[in-house]
């Protein structure tokens, strides 16, 4: 059993054999294990405008998220899994994480025995580039999976530059063009592919908090 939190009510992560999935109205930060987690904490708070709209700075403090990336390194360091955030995430030097570079692979995230990475998730079915950070801990060195490690292509797709031309098309962007009103939930969805590589790096962990509590 995998423990998915701080995932989209009735999203991927639901109707799935051996995940338990917990939304906002389960409250992730109430999650006290056995199992590994996969965790998507919001990023909102932790990104490039962490203070707020820019015709409104300073309406929030840094890391203002109610607890949620605090409490996944908790589970995260506890039972075990993966956490994904965005690259560039402030979270990883308030929390005095290593920060991982493109390219770079796995490397030593902290004195608890984590490891980080940057991957981009348009290798992994997203429509557009979306550089992302990877945190896991308790799974061995050996058991890390090989990624995708190279910057996804940027330039939009041929029917993009053939109707509004090159400039136009990098403005619109293809989120935005594709997802039109929705354009920001299509850019937070966590496409399938994506969604089973972080099950399957979460379900090779083995914390010792959970055998101790299985014995």
């Amino acid at each position: 059993m995998i423990a998915a939190l701080y995932v989209e009510t009735g999203g991927v992560y639901f109707n799935l054999p051996g995940v338990q999935p917990w939304d906002e109205e389960r409250d992730a930060r109430m999650y006290r294990g056995p199992f590994p987690v996969v965790c998507h904490p919001p990023c909102q708070r932790w990104g490039r405008f962490w203070h707020g709209s820019t015709r409104k700075p300073h309406q929030f403090r840094l890391g203002e998220d109610g607890g949620c990336f605090g409490a996944s390194l908790t589970s995260a360091r506890n039972y075990g899994g993966v956490i994904e955030h965005p690259a560039g995430s402030n979270a990883w030097a308030f929390f005095g994480l290593r920060k991982p570079r493109a390219g770079e692979g796995w490397v030593k995230a902290d004195e608890f025995g984590g490891w980080t990475c940057q991957v981009d998730q348009k290798h992994y079915g997203h429509e557009a580039p979306k550089p992302t950070w990877l945190l896991v801990y308790h799974v061995a060195e050996e058991d890390l999976p090989e990624l995708e490690w190279s910057e996804s292509d940027r330039t939009p797709p041929q029917w993009m530059i053939d109707r509004y031309g090159l400039a136009k098309a990098k403005k619109i962007g293809v989120v935005a063009m594709v997802g039109g009103k929705d354009k920001t939930k299509k850019r937070n969805e966590t496409p399938i592919k994506f969604r089973d590589l972080l099950l399957s790096i979460a379900r090779k962990a083995k914390s010792p908090h959970r055998v101790a509590a299985a014995a």
